[in-house]
């Protein structure tokens, strides 16, 4: 099976993005062995990036505000092509004050779900959501419209 990490900054202390991360982890069992890694809030900055270094890998998706749009068939293909190249894709979420300079250029990949800034805890359910859309897109099985 296919494995996905993610990487992010802190917990979901909000209970709707807990509750929707768990129904679209309960959604994505059959696709995918997803492994979660939180790195708990830090004091600074440089300390969450430090961390967020060494827990992602060599081989990382960012999500960024600054990264490339993709619509949900070109997150999807993207998705199957890196799963062709790798049994595991890696996707960080930084925290509240967002990443440094050194893990933007460490991204294999940098994706933006928009121009807007979403929490960090938001940003892991829409992950989770484009990850079960992008599942389903891949399979052709009716969710994706």
């Amino acid at each position: 099976m296919k494995k996905i990490k993610i990487v992010c900054v802190g917990k979901l202390s909000n209970a709707f993005c807990r509750d929707g991360c768990a129904e679209y982890l309960k959604r994505l069992k059959s696709s995918y062995e997803i492994a979660l890694c939180e790195i708990p809030e830090q004091p600074t900055n440089k300390k969450e990036c430090d961390e967020i270094l060494k827990r992602a890998g060599d081989v990382f998706v960012l999500m960024d505000i600054n990264g490339e749009q993709p619509d949900s068939v070109e997150f999807a293909d993207m998705l199957k092509k890196e799963h062709e190249r790798r049994d595991e894709i890696v996707f960080v979420i930084g925290g509240a004050e967002g990443v440094d300079e050194r893990v933007r250029s460490a991204a294999r990949r940098r994706i933006s779900f928009g121009r807007v800034t979403y929490t960090h805890q938001l940003a892991r359910l829409l992950l989770y959501e484009q990850l079960y859309r992008a599942s389903t897109i891949i399979k052709g099985v009716p969710y994706h419209k």
